[in-house]
């Protein structure tokens, strides 16, 4: 089956703040993401991530330390993000992504308490994951 691609095309809104990575710290970036996972694993589309979620969550949080303004983890660690063709396997349609948008909400749900995720830059890094989750999605429906 071909991949359908949104007609948005990719995200063409800023990346987070750089500034996040300073406020939060990498500890705190990795135990959000775990946090993250663990609820991805627990909702109706955990079936599509690996059993070893910790690894998956490292992954994600390697990313957004770089995207915070932290050290490139993803690309020393990984290559090239590249993550549309990483997601490119798995069937990701808009209702996988709203499940997938919510576990995010949850778990940004308090994060200037629980992880020091500042306050100032939340609402643009919702508008980040709205973006990049969009562009992830390759089947219709």
């Amino acid at each position: 089956m071909e991949a359908w691609t949104p007609p948005s095309g990719p995200p063409k809104g800023p990346p987070p703040s750089r500034d996040i990575f300073a406020i939060m710290g990498e500890e705190a970036v990795f135990r959000m993401c775990r946090d993250f996972y663990v609820r991805l694993g627990a909702s109706e589309i955990g079936h599509m991530f690996p059993a070893d979620l910790e690894a998956a969550s490292q992954k994600l949080a390697c990313l957004l330390v770089g995207l915070f303004g932290g050290p490139p983890l993803f690309q020393s660690r990984y290559g090239p993000p590249a993550l549309r063709a990483r997601h490119l396997p798995f069937a990701i349609d808009q209702r996988a992504r709203r499940v997938w948008l919510q576990c995010f909400e949850d778990t940004l749900e308090g994060a200037d308490v629980t992880y020091g995720f500042p306050p100032a830059h939340l609402a643009a890094f919702r508008g980040f994951l709205s973006e990049f989750s969009a562009w992830m999605v390759n089947r219709e429906g």
